[in-house]
């Protein structure tokens, strides 16, 4: 065991301190080995340096610092080896010297802040919008699936009094031209006796023509034109009946058919979506 100490002078008032081991990294350079011969390593009639023969050759106030050899403790009072590193390159020059008030540059320096923030928030409010836009249309329709969106209907092929069926994303669609008879029929109908009540006006963009999916409102069925009680679309699954306006008569579906958006571009043309 060697022991180091000083004398801290006029200081030591001031620097009282108490010696005491912390845990730190120091391990013994050359572990211990037994030795077998007859020369001997150490010369025994020179004293050794260890706690005893130092005893009252040291100072007894001020900072003391000990080192064990073969144990794993160090004390350190002051880090006077430890460079402190120079953060010149990373300040603004307004704030280098030391001897310069702060509050001098602080408007030119908050101004430099309230930029830099200013453009960092609307970079990353345009960033968010690209982002929601992009997944947002990730989720739409695409270019082929819209086209089949549409369907274009020559109504020229379809003579008075009778029903054809189309297939239009995926479902059946009825478009009925109708008769005068059949119209006038239609518009007279008293609303206070439907389940749905619904002008025939309100159906039609063109009364000649009434168009309506061919999915029941009970169960998905599909119903059969030109048939029923009333003229219109019949239902087999269920027993429910519908007039030639597609507003359900009789049976247990709870509303009419539905009419989808359609346009006429011309007299003989409709496009239904």
């Amino acid at each position: 065991m060697m022991s180091l100490a000083a004398r801290s002078g006029a200081f030591s008032p001031y620097l009282q301190a108490t010696n005491f081991a912390v845990a730190g990294p120091l391990k013994a350079l050359i572990p211990g080995v037994i030795v077998k011969g007859e020369k001997i390593l150490v010369d025994t009639k020179k004293p050794f340096l260890c706690r005893e023969s130092l005893s009252g050759q040291s100072a007894k106030t001020g900072p003391s610092v000990s080192v064990s050899i073969n144990g794993r403790s160090c004390v350190r009072y002051a880090h006077t080896d430890i460079k402190v590193p120079d953060f010149s390159d990373y300040r603004r020059p307004e704030v280098l010297d030391p001897k310069k008030s702060s509050q001098e540059s602080s408007e030119a320096r908050r101004t430099f802040s309230y930029m830099v923030t200013g453009a960092t928030a609307v970079v990353g409010v345009y960033t968010a919008k690209t982002v929601v836009t992009q997944f947002i249309s990730s989720m739409s329709a695409s270019a082929d699936v819209l086209a089949l969106s549409k369907i274009e209907i020559k109504l020229g092929d379809i003579p008075e009094g009778k029903n054809m069926t189309f297939k239009w994303r995926g479902k059946p669609l009825f478009v009925r031209h109708r008769n005068e008879k059949e119209i006038a029929a239609e518009a007279a109908v008293n609303l206070s006796e439907l389940r749905d009540p619904q002008h025939d006006k309100d159906r039609v963009a063109n009364p000649k023509w009434i168009i309506v999916l061919g999915v029941c409102t009970h169960l998905g069925c599909v119903p059969i034109a030109n048939a029923g009680d009333y003229g219109g679309y019949y239902c087999p699954c269920h027993g429910s009946h519908y007039d030639a306006s597609g507003r359900i008569r009789k049976g247990p579906a709870p509303l009419n058919l539905e009419v989808p958006y359609y346009e006429f571009p011309d007299d003989d043309t409709v496009i239904v979506g």
